[in-house]
């Protein structure tokens, strides 16, 4: 699949990294390339592609105006490229794919580029659904239905729930993709996320972040814990009535007896 791209940057010779950069990604075709915000709009609306690196620090129009000013299409993918760090959780705000400093670094932009791929693979999943469910109501109504059925899980697996959650700490911000989050416990109003290697602390109520996480994978095992039951390697049972799983970074979690229940659905 070509992956159709527009450059935004008011700096010449910024577009021209951008592009030596790019080259060895050969399904990134760009298009076309603006020099302002104004310009940007334009060509986003008519030529429609399916990615936008854009300048955030530009004159009359900043990338941010852009993002707006295309609110009334199917936007594209934006990635946000800046010199200005200060301009990072704004970025994220903006649900951007990513946020890439100059100059950009070569790893970071391929990583970048995957992830544009994986976000443009489930879309072309979810339009591929739409198209079969019209052909299916056409020459078999009957079936229709129960496409629609078996599928509402699918879709909302991909649509609803978050892959990659941001999270400032310490004065950085840390874009953490949901799948290596290990485990996830309740300090008050804030939430300690750990991933095996790593923990940081996101400002957020148990709850609120229970709705962004997909509960066939993510499980309460603790009036306080969260655990990803696709990383657990071990149940341990406990005399009490209670158990411990273990991790796959060899960390501990206690289950309570109000829990046990949820957690054998998924662990065998």
């Amino acid at each position: 699949m070509t992956i159709r791209t527009i450059l935004v940057d008011d700096e010449k010779l910024a577009i021209q990294g951008l592009q030596l950069r790019l080259q060895p990604h050969e399904d990134v075709e760009i298009i076309d390339t603006c020099a302002n915000g104004r310009e940007a709009i334009r060509k986003i609306k008519t030529e429609k592609p399916d990615l936008v690196f854009l300048d955030i620090q530009m004159p009359g129009f900043d990338g941010f105006s852009v993002v707006k000013g295309v609110m009334d299409i199917e936007p594209p993918l934006f990635v946000f490229v800046t010199a200005y760090e200060e301009h990072a959780i704004r970025a994220f705000e903006a649900n951007a794919v990513n946020y890439l400093m100059k100059p950009v670094d070569e790893q970071k932009l391929a990583d970048t580029i995957e992830r544009v791929r994986q976000r443009l693979a489930e879309k072309k999943s979810a339009e591929d659904a739409e198209q079969l469910l019209d052909v299916l109501s056409e020459i078999a109504p009957e079936r229709a239905a129960d496409f629609v059925e078996t599928t509402a899980t699918t879709t909302e697996s991909a649509d609803r729930f978050e892959k990659l959650i941001n999270i400032k700490d310490r004065g950085q911000i840390f874009r953490v993709e949901v799948d290596s989050i290990e485990h996830i416990e309740a300090a008050g109003d804030y939430m300690i996320i750990s991933t095996g290697d790593n923990s940081l602390v996101l400002r957020e109520t148990m709850k609120d972040l229970e709705r962004r996480l997909d509960p066939r994978k993510f499980q309460r095992v603790h009036r306080s814990t969260i655990v990803n039951l696709d990383l657990v390697r071990q149940v341990k049972p406990h005399t009490n009535g209670e158990c411990f799983l273990v991790l796959e970074s060899g960390a501990e979690v206690k289950v309570s007896r109000s829990y046990r229940d949820v957690v054998a659905r998924f662990v065998h």
